[in-house]
């Protein structure tokens, strides 16, 4: 897990190395510090100004390097945390990006959301413990029970023996919160799903008036980490005063025995002396305070810890779609063939979501796919551009197996406009770019034309300058559909599959969208999700779906005679039609 939380560090490795080597000059500092100090008192003690004005400047200068090595290590460990969660972050961005939709259905959106920012905050916060702290205390407690030695074997012994006693107990509290916040994080998961569905779905909640109980689901969320941390903090409220009492127990044993000695009470042969004494006081509280502070970054880092194993578990997941060895880096043309395709979300799966589905399709002609909420039809779709694999049976494009194609080659020539697309911040025409970086202003317009946009864009203010909203909440849903119908057009792609992508707009505007797309594309292969009969009827091959297998295939024609539920459907649908005019 370490290691490979390390790759992040990069171009961050002299300041990841500068940092403790800066840290040990300070802490060098530091430690001599006190024994110079006692040097001095005893120089006013005894009355030698000379000795009083040599440690004094020695003393000056020692504060001031430390100084200067304390502002360099901070600067680099800030540069070094900061841009190694910088790159952590984007590791795991690009990491989701390459990911297979079977990949992104084992993590929530709301835990990839906790992972790149809570988790890898967590984890950037104990690497700068790491760098700095977790260098210090050792390097510390070290020179300091060196020089405490130095200054006198009896009192120092008093703090080492303490040591052990201390470390165990804080072993004790640490193990426990350790596995709190390892439950704590994934109901974090859970909060941000809630605050998530609640903002995306916030018309909804208004519109059923729901605001009390969706703010019951998020208390309860709130509520369920909250006490997690609750617990974790009264564990870890030991710390501190256990610590503080030690400390305190040390330092009294320290006077006692120390004025005993230089007093010659127990008549034990010494070389204590008063400036002794203080520096011997110093280093014990140096030794004991930095078994404090690593007691609070060994909290820390078993938080991140838990952190880090999330986000590692992110990084470490394999794509389940990758590219062959040696690609296949063009598509001939827009032919698709499906041969006994069967399909399952999960390889231990007993039951199969598409099963012996097969059909052939050739370039220019148009397929609509028809069936209940359930039948898979989105399903099915989503193999033609890798989305997802068959578990069993072939996909082919352009006569060759989608699972040879290069994954970027395969989807550039194959544009899927989803019902619920989405529009990014900016304006219509960077929206539009999305789908041909390099389209000028003359084919923008083509594709707006032929997917019925143009006109309502050029009623706007500023036309296609004109600015979405995140989401593209100041449009229509229609008007959205009709915006990402134009931007998979301008990719220029072999195969246009549009799921359900037709349902905002009116009839009308469905049937102008179909026709540009026949005479002005003829060279286009069509695929067409619909729940409407008519936006099918025109297709040269229709497929009747049901519980992920066909039921019926043909033309309008032919399933008007074979299939009783193609028929009944559309006479539903054109009665209700007929309703609507008479109304």
């Amino acid at each position: 897990m370490i290691k490979r939380l390390m790759g992040s560090i990069r171009d961050n490795k002299r300041a990841t190395i500068l940092t403790p080597v800066f840290v040990a000059l300070e802490v060098l500092c530091e430690c001599v510090l006190p024994f110079i100090m006692s040097f001095l008192i005893d120089g006013v003690e005894n009355n030698d100004m000379q000795a009083v004005i040599i440690y004094s400047a020695v003393l000056i200068v020692l504060a001031v390097l430390s100084l200067i090595f304390g502002i360099a290590s901070s600067k680099m460990s800030a540069k070094a945390s900061a841009g190694f969660a910088q790159n952590l972050r984007g590791d795991l961005f690009n990491k989701v990006q390459d990911f297979s939709f079977e990949n992104i259905d084992k993590f929530s959106s709301a835990s990839l959301v906790t992972r790149m920012t809570t988790d890898v905050s967590n984890v950037q916060n104990a690497f700068s413990m790491i760098i700095r702290v977790v260098v210090r205390v050792p390097l510390m407690m070290v020179f300091s029970i060196v020089m405490a030695f130095i200054l006198n074997v009896q009192l120092a012994w008093i703090f080492v023996i303490l040591l052990p006693i201390l470390g165990c107990i804080l072993l004790l509290i640490i193990r426990g919160v350790s596995k709190i916040f390892n439950v704590v994080f994934k109901k974090y998961d859970k909060l941000n799903n809630s605050v998530q569905e609640n903002v995306k779905g916030i018309r909804v909640v208004k519109t059923y008036c729901n605001e009390e109980y969706e703010t019951k689901k998020f208390d309860k969320a709130s509520d369920e980490v909250c006490e997690g941390f609750v617990s974790a903090e009264k564990r870890m409220a030991w710390n501190s005063p256990v610590l503080q009492f030690f400390i305190y127990l040390a330092v009294i044993a320290a006077c006692i025995c120390g004025t005993l000695l230089i007093t010659h009470f127990w008549n034990i042969p010494t070389d204590l002396t008063t400036g002794k004494l203080s520096s011997l006081l110093t280093y014990g509280m140096q030794i004991l305070v930095q078994l404090m502070m690593l007691s609070m970054i060994l909290i820390m880092i078993s938080m991140s810890v838990a952190s880090a194993r999330r986000i590692v578990e992110v990084l470490e997941e394999e794509s389940t779609i990758t590219n062959p060895e040696f690609p296949v880096c063009e598509v001939a043309n827009g032919d698709i063939d499906f041969e006994n395709v069967s399909f399952r979300y999960a390889k231990n799966s007993d039951k199969n979501v598409l099963e012996h589905i097969s059909f052939s399709l050739r370039s220019g002609q148009t397929l609509g796919i028809l069936g209940a909420t359930g039948s898979a039809k989105s399903t099915l779709v989503n193999l033609i551009s890798r989305l997802y694999d068959v578990s069993d049976g072939s996909v082919k494009v352009g006569g060759v197996d989608v699972k040879k194609y290069d994954l970027d080659t395969l989807r550039s020539n194959v544009s899927v406009v989803l019902q619920k697309n989405t529009l990014f911040s900016g304006t219509i025409k960077e929206n539009l770019l999305w789908g041909n970086e390099f389209a000028g202003d003359e084919e923008i317009v083509a594709a707006c034309k032929a997917a019925q946009a143009h006109d309502f864009i050029m009623a706007l203010p500023e036309g296609y300058d004109s600015y979405v909203e995140q989401g593209g909440s100041n449009f229509s849903g229609g008007q959205k559909q009709r915006l990402c119908i134009a931007r998979a057009l301008l990719k220029n792609p072999k195969v246009l599959i549009l799921d359900d992508s037709t349902s905002a707009v009116d009839t009308k505007t469905d049937a102008l969208i179909r026709y540009a797309l026949k005479h002005e594309k003829p060279y286009l292969t069509k695929i067409i999700i619909s729940q409407r009969v008519s936006s099918v009827e025109d297709a040269d091959q229709i497929i009747y779906l049901e519980n992920g297998k066909i039921l019926a295939q043909g033309t309008d024609r032919e399933l008007l005679d074979h299939c009783i539920e193609y028929r009944e459907l559309k006479a539903l649908q054109n009665k209700n039609s007929g309703g609507d005019k008479n109304e």
